[in-house]
């Protein structure tokens, strides 16, 4: 069994004492590896324990049922999972913990500084964090000269509105860090990444603050629960990496001839 196998059909509630020993999760993690579990399993080793006449197994399979599917199961407020027939605060605590650790995991991993080539760069590391935030979130990812992340920095938590943004907190640790760009990320917890128009004028006006700042705004990208935007790729002009632009230029204008 692999963690794509089937989830598990358990015949009647039974204790995981009772089961063979090559059967209980436990064991069969020090035979297989954790590679090795399907994912009731590894739910039911973080749960630990169910309740009156029902496993930890049980209670792991139906979490997964009744909230769809793994994803569904992370995706779920603690104080729903914690009113789930044998799990209670304690459970519910560590289930939300382990699936926060694999969020940040997924962030941060590798540890080593990378860099950014491509908008997918930045959103394969932030939609598995972002993704599924209850509130809006505004990070600033800052980049060197070669695109390589210095860091990512949350800005605002909340209601991530351009009336509401103070725009030189953008570029503050942007400054501080010498970064020569930054991207714009930010998620709607609605699951619809589409762009606001209060988006595309947060977006507007950052460009311009880079410009005077002499930090290049690269691109904005707008996260919903599994899927994502980038304002760059739907036509929106930023600055181009390594190239400062005339003070005087708008978007889409070229900087005017040097003097005769």
């Amino acid at each position: 069994m692999t963690n794509d196998s089937p989830r598990l059909r358990l015949v009647g509630p039974r204790l995981i004492r009772e089961l063979p020993a090559a059967e209980r999760p436990r064991e069969r993690l020090a035979m297989r590896g954790a590679a090795g579990l399907s994912s009731v399993e590894l739910v039911a080793l973080v749960v630990g324990s169910g309740g009156p006449g029902r496993s930890a197994l049980d209670v792991a399979d139906d979490a997964i049922r009744h909230h769809g599917d793994l994803a569904g199961l992370a995706a779920a407020p603690e104080l729903e999972l914690a009113a789930m027939a044998g799990m209670g605060p304690a459970k519910a605590a560590r289930l939300a913990a382990a699936f926060e650790l694999g969020r940040r995991l997924m962030a941060d991993w590798p540890v080593a500084r990378w860099s950014v080539r491509t908008p997918t760069d930045v959103a394969d590391r932030l939609v598995l964090q972002m993704g599924r935030l209850e509130r809006e979130e505004l990070r600033v990812v800052l980049l060197d000269t070669k695109n390589q992340v210095l860091r990512v920095v949350t800005v605002y938590v909340g209601n991530v509105s351009a009336s509401l943004v103070r725009i030189g907190e953008l570029f503050r640790d942007a400054v501080r860090l010498s970064a020569s760009g930054l991207i714009l990320v930010h998620n709607h917890p609605s699951g619809d990444p589409t762009p606001s128009p209060d988006d595309l004028h947060l977006t507007a006006e950052a460009i311009a603050a880079g410009r005077l700042m002499d930090v290049a705004v690269l691109d904005h990208l707008v996260i919903g629960r599994s899927t994502w935007v980038s304002l760059r790729d739907r036509g929106i002009v930023f600055d181009v990496p390594g190239r400062r632009r005339h003070a005087g230029a708008g978007d889409g204008e070229r900087p005017p001839p040097p003097a005769a």
